[in-house]
């Protein structure tokens, strides 16, 4: 039997676009391949396109977090064994996942979400605004990126923004090795406690907004609401700031690619950008390293017998490099059709926000660069500081001029 490769092998990123190279070797050679895990269990990596959505599909594999191994440590530390709290739908496997999920699916559905579209062109329009008043060059991370976030986050949800720094540190905390686990596990504490205090004043006063929905169900506990709340906004959060950043640096790193975004923004407006859109989010991919799944009893995978209790990685970023699926998959080009990416991901936990993350992803950038001509990088692509390996890839700063 060959060899298990190290989970460090899997988690070595080193460049701000593309994955471990030793993943582009095994998506070709053994897409399923025997890993060793920080706690010493010998589970699986699998990195093709086909495999990956086997994986995340199947009944066979589980998503609840407490009876797994986690392909990845913790600040340094093996990750806790945390039992499934009220409302974690994220890591629970139907039917109790089911439940949770439909409350949330028609919040983000295709009406709810064309609906809330022109708050997003109007939030776009005023970040441009005040962007634009710092001069260039200017930081677009904490002056267009990360308040634009926040911003559509809180309003969809119905969280006042004078509280998305509460919330933003939990995110921060997660995607930040310096922030040690005590302090990870106080920002998160805050979070519920503030999210708590809103969901009860809606049970009071409910106002129209997912969290007024929420707490008008009566067979949901406030605890249940809440921690459904703090799922939705921390996935949210990381992965719609981690996107559009990833996004910005790969087209000011591409500037034909950059060219050709800002020509289909100018004349299609955000409809011009959507096929852009999916291939960006297919080239950054930027959820990265904690998708796993947990065998439910013995079952076949590619070939191999894959034992009860044995735990799956899927290695997204090499999923949507597959050569078999994609015509140009190491290469950045808007014009190819990047249809059935596993961005968001797969099956029946793929992500409920992502007609919203579409959306916001699209018009962020439709607006910024019709409204900033010449925008481009401020330093050399190597002075630009990216987190890359955290759970969701991303910038600490984005230095532009225009």
């Amino acid at each position: 039997m060959t060899q298990p490769i190290s989970y460090l092998q899997h988690w070595d990123r080193t460049e701000p676009f593309d994955p471990p190279e030793v993943l582009h070797e095994l998506t070709r050679t053994r897409p399923l391949t025997r890993m060793e895990y920080p706690d010493g269990h010998i589970g699986w990596l699998a990195t093709s396109h086909d495999l990956a959505r086997e994986v995340l599909s199947s009944q066979a594999f589980s998503h609840r977090f407490h009876t797994t191994h986690a392909p990845v440590t913790k600040k340094g530390e093996i990750f806790p064994s945390v039992p499934i709290v009220p409302g974690g739908f994220i890591h629970m496997d139907p039917p109790d996942h089911t439940r949770y999920r439909n409350l949330l699916s028609s919040e983000f559905g295709t009406r709810a979400m064309e609906a809330f579209a022109p708050r997003i062109t109007e939030l776009a329009a005023e970040q441009l605004a005040e962007l634009r008043q710092k001069g260039s060059p200017v930081d677009l991370l904490p002056h267009y990126i990360r308040p634009l976030s926040l911003h559509v986050l809180c309003d969809v949800l119905g969280v006042p923004f004078v509280g998305s720094s509460i919330l933003a540190a939990l995110t921060d905390g997660a995607n930040d090795d310096d922030t040690s686990l005590e302090d990870e596990r106080a920002a998160g504490t805050q979070a519920f406690l503030y999210l708590l205090d809103l969901v009860r004043t809606a049970r009071i006063t409910p106002g129209e907004n997912i969290i007024g929905r929420l707490a008008a169900v009566q067979d949901l506990t406030d605890r249940e609401i809440t921690n459904m709340l703090l799922i939705v906004f921390a996935a949210g959060f990381a992965s719609c700031e981690g996107a559009l950043a990833s996004s910005l640096l790969a087209l000011l790193h591409h500037q034909d690619q950059l060219d050709a975004v800002r020509a289909a923004a100018e004349t299609g407006g955000t409809k011009g950008v959507e096929g852009a859109v999916e291939e960006l989010l297919r080239y950054t991919t930027v959820n990265q390293f904690q998708i796993f799944r947990t065998a439910l009893a013995d079952v076949e995978l590619g070939g191999e017998l894959i034992r009860e209790g044995d735990t799956v990685t899927v290695a997204l970023p090499a999923a949507n490099r597959d050569p078999a699926k994609f015509a140009c998959p190491d290469r950045l080009d808007v014009s190819q059709d990047a249809s059935g990416h596993l961005a968001f991901g797969y099956g029946v936990h793929a992500c409920v926000g992502q007609r919203l993350g579409r959306m916001v992803l699209a018009e962020a950038l439709s607006t910024l660069l019709r409204g900033l001509p010449g925008l481009a990088l401020d330093v050399p692509l190597e002075k630009v500081p990216v987190r890359l390996r955290t759970p969701v890839l991303g910038l600490l700063r984005l230095p532009v001029r225009y």
